[in-house]
């Protein structure tokens, strides 16, 4: 009887650390399998990483690559600009210095040093004179009206009335060449005197003019012709010269150029 309980007691013991046995081949089982599960994922996540690197390395090379040939490019693209521009300039000075040549050579082709190429004439100041002494009696008025004794009306007037006895003598303003004598119908016998810059002087009311001809060259103070009354918008005035001064063609006031007090 005590034997069988005394093996009982040693099967039971033998059970328990088959059990423990078990348990800790079961556990250092699981703890293999999960390190080596943990080490093949952490193997691939490695080896994925570096293929990212790698991946991402030859990425950046490519496009460093990209870039500096694109440098590159624009360098010579620059490079080709600045020497194009270069080459148009120095091909623009070349042609300028041969049309200077050119011109030099033709210059001394017709035997004219190019010192002795005339330069444009100074302008010739003019220096007007009374055309015959006596009173204004009749102003300038082109820009206001004034009353017309012979017409009754209010007109303008494009010059100076200066009264003088009849048969006084008209002298030329100033030099230059008579351009024409005429009978105006409104202001009668006139004479026009073309001068330099391009100024005229008009002579009318006159009672003759014997002392030139059309085209003749006249000097300051020569004599013209005499104060009449030939004027048909002067008829019921005094003996006395109509006299204008035009520059390029417009009327100009004669009080800005004579003294006439």
């Amino acid at each position: 009887m005590k034997r069988g309980r005394r093996e009982h007691r040693r099967t039971g013991r033998g059970g328990n650390f088959k059990y423990l046995l078990y348990l800790s081949s079961g556990v250092l089982a699981v703890v293999i399998i999960t390190f080596i599960v943990t080490f093949i994922s952490y193997n691939n996540r490695l080896r994925d990483t570096t293929d990212n690197l790698l991946a991402l390395e030859r990425i950046t090379g490519t496009i460093s690559n990209d870039f500096n040939e694109i440098g590159l490019r624009t360098e010579e693209a620059s490079f080709d600009l600045g020497r194009s521009i270069s080459e148009a300039l120095n091909s623009m000075e070349n042609s300028l210095n041969e049309e200077n040549i050119n011109t030099h050579t033709d210059v001394a082709e017709v035997g004219i040093p190019v010192s002795a190429v005339p330069e444009p004439e100074p302008e010739i100041v003019l220096e007007f004179i009374r055309p015959v002494e006596g009173e204004v009696v009749r102003h300038f008025a082109m820009d206001h009206l004034i009353f017309s004794p012979t017409l009754q009306e209010w007109i303008t007037h494009p010059g100076v009335d200066v009264r003088a006895p009849r048969t006084t003598v008209v002298v030329a303003a100033e030099a230059g060449i008579v351009s024409a004598i005429k009978n105006d119908p409104r202001y009668g016998l006139t004479i026009i005197i073309e001068h330099a810059n391009g100024y005229r002087t008009v002579y009318s009311n006159l009672l003759t003019t014997e002392f030139v001809s059309e085209g003749e060259k006249v000097t300051r103070g020569q004599s013209l012709g005499t104060v009449g009354n030939s004027a048909a918008f002067e008829i019921l005035d005094e003996p006395q010269l109509h006299f204008e001064i035009l520059r390029d063609g417009v009327h100009v006031d004669p009080k800005l150029y004579i003294n006439f007090n």
